[in-house]
């Protein structure tokens, strides 16, 4: 889904890079709760893995000497992006399908897993059903990898796919997991809030690394007013300088506008809270003025963001490199997820492992832009391999009598909506779910709310055992919808409760009652489980000591 670049320090652009100081920059910009051994072998293992992606066929834009390109990103020193114009995420994906179909991989398109089985304490395979037919499926596995990206489809406005409905993180958390850091969601700065054609849709933090600066209803740069402290040396303090740093001179510092997401996220908010937002409750974001520096600039524009430039002109009738675009801030990724290992990526379930978004533990705090794409290479490539080597060692599990039980009380609880007549409405329950999570556990939070928000879950939950649908289970949307609602539900209570075990402000999480960062915050992650009795319990982890020769190397980077 993510298509501004793939971070990894190739250094073909800059020289400087290493994977030190992208290692130091994923920490910085995770607030330093990150599981830093996976924060090691991200940035150690990245560009090994762009450059296999290359050797299957994947096309990146060029270098004037050949080498794969690089653009600037938030939060990364050095240019360091990867990238395919503005369309890289769906490159990732069309290499990966072609070079799994020619491995002989079987894929099941199109089926939505409702269980994981399990004998004993370990993932035997997954129960599910075929969306278009209806059908159920058993799927007997040595080993279960999770890779089913976020939970943005718990909140009303989202840059998410509709399908982003936590699936992964609550299978995991019903089969014994933990989850951690769920009360860190990121929100990317800048998703269209108009025309209602594209509400929500991200424009890609590209726009701001090609030169794309924010600006209120009185046309002001009002990034500039609010420089953190732990940046300030690495980020331009004038206009002039910022777009020579967009421009690849190698003395500038960066823009502001290319600060951490959760900083410019926050920035937005405050413009439009103090009423100097734009219309229809943004800001805007302007490529076009680069027509002042470049004097072929709409074609400039259009070659380094086509997708950005088609679609918004198809879409909402706006020309990017004629005109500013409205944004203001969208639900895009959670940091939290599958407690996993970081050497295999195996929760603490055996057999079960977890890869990508909705496997947690790398971005800490706040995920820099970019780290996504890589993220998926490195932990996708580790979870294959250790998930293999965990299947050579052990059998096919028996589906037993119990599994069988189990099976049949998840096919009774699926098919029961159909036999409800006058139950609630799937996407009713949905949407209020959407605004309690928009209104009450969003950007800026507090206690009050949180607890309303939990009030309304509960309550969410008893009309989501009501939901009725009509109709078969061939080509149901609502009923899928019903099915999803349970595990929306289940993320939904995680990120608050979450949010309310850690009283203090940190990367993604700004609580208004807690504004500072607290002491006793900065060495622990939440963890939360499945209690005997069917609860959520929520623990505070401290984490796991830093080996000396990395805090050397985040000393030097400072």
């Amino acid at each position: 889904m993510a298509e501004g670049g793939i971070a990894a320090a190739l250094a073909n652009v800059d020289e400087r890079d290493n994977w030190k100081v992208h290692f130091a920059d994923t920490m910085r910009g995770g607030q330093y709760v990150n599981q830093w051994r996976m924060a090691e072998l991200h940035a150690k293992e990245a560009p090994d893995r762009v450059r296999e992606l290359e050797a299957w066929g994947a096309v990146f834009d060029r270098t004037k000497d050949g080498r794969i390109l690089q653009r600037h990103f938030g939060g990364h020193k050095y240019p360091r992006l990867a990238h395919v114009g503005d369309r890289t995420g769906l490159e990732m994906i069309r290499t990966l399908q072609d070079h799994g179909v020619h491995q002989g991989i079987d894929v099941f398109m199109e089926h939505t897993i409702l269980s994981l089985l399990k004998v004993g304490d370990r993932v035997v395979g997954a129960f599910g059903y075929e969306r278009e037919r209806g059908r159920f499926k058993i799927f007997r596995a040595k080993a279960v990898v999770l890779a089913t990206g976020g939970i943005g489809r718990a909140y009303k406005i989202t840059s998410n796919s509709w399908e982003y409905t936590g699936d992964g993180h609550a299978l995991a958390y019903d089969a014994g997991a933990e989850l951690i850091d769920m009360e860190f969601v990121q929100f990317h700065p800048t998703g269209m809030v108009w025309p209602p054609s594209v509400m929500g849709i991200l424009v890609t933090e590209g726009v701001r690394g090609e030169g794309g600066i924010l600006t209120n209803k009185q046309g002001r740069r009002f990034m500039f007013d609010a420089i953190p402290e732990n940046y300030r040396a690495q980020t331009a303090d004038n206009e002039e300088e910022g777009w020579r740093y967009c421009q690849g001179s190698k003395d500038a510092r960066r823009p502001p506008e290319l600060l951490t997401r959760d900083h410019v996220s926050r920035c937005i908010v405050r413009e439009i809270k103090e009423g100097r937002g734009s219309p229809h409750g943004g800001v805007y974001l302007d490529i076009s003025w680069i027509k002042q520096k470049l004097p072929n600039a709409a074609e400039h524009i259009k070659r380094k963001l086509p997708s950005m430039y088609h679609q918004f002109k198809q879409l909402a009738d706006i020309d990017i490199t004629e005109q500013p675009m409205e944004v203001g801030p969208t639900t895009h990724y959670i940091m939290g997820g599958v407690h996993v290992d970081p050497d295999t990526q195996m929760s603490r379930v055996p057999g079960l492992f977890a890869a990508g978004e909705c496997a947690a533990g790398i971005n800490g705090a706040n995920r820099l832009g970019g780290n996504s794409l890589s993220d998926l290479l490195v932990f996708g490539k580790r979870a294959g391999e250790f998930a293999a080597k965990f299947a050579k060692e052990n059998s096919l599990g028996n589906i037993v009598a119990s599994q069988a039980e189990q099976i049949e009380s998840v096919a009774r609880e699926a098919l029961a909506p159909f036999d409800r007549h006058d139950g609630e409405n799937p996407y009713q329950v949905q949407k209020d779910l959407q605004d309690t999570m928009q209104d009450l556990v969003g950007i800026v939070r507090n206690e009050g709310e949180m607890r309303q928000a939990l009030g309304n879950i509960d309550d969410l939950k008893k009309r989501g055992e009501r939901a009725a649908v009509t109709g078969n289970r061939e080509y149901n949307p609502g009923w899928h919808t019903t099915i999803d609602l349970k595990n929306l539900l289940t993320v939904s209570e995680a990120i608050t409760r979450a949010a309310l075990e850690r009283n203090e402000s940190r990367g993604a999480q700004f609580r208004d009652d807690y504004p500072d960062k607290a002491e006793q915050f900065a060495k622990v992650n939440t963890m939360i489980a499945k209690a005997a009795d069917g609860s959520m319990q929520v623990r505070l982890e401290p984490l796991p000591e830093m080996p000396e020769y990395l805090k050397q190397v985040i000393e030097e980077s400072r």
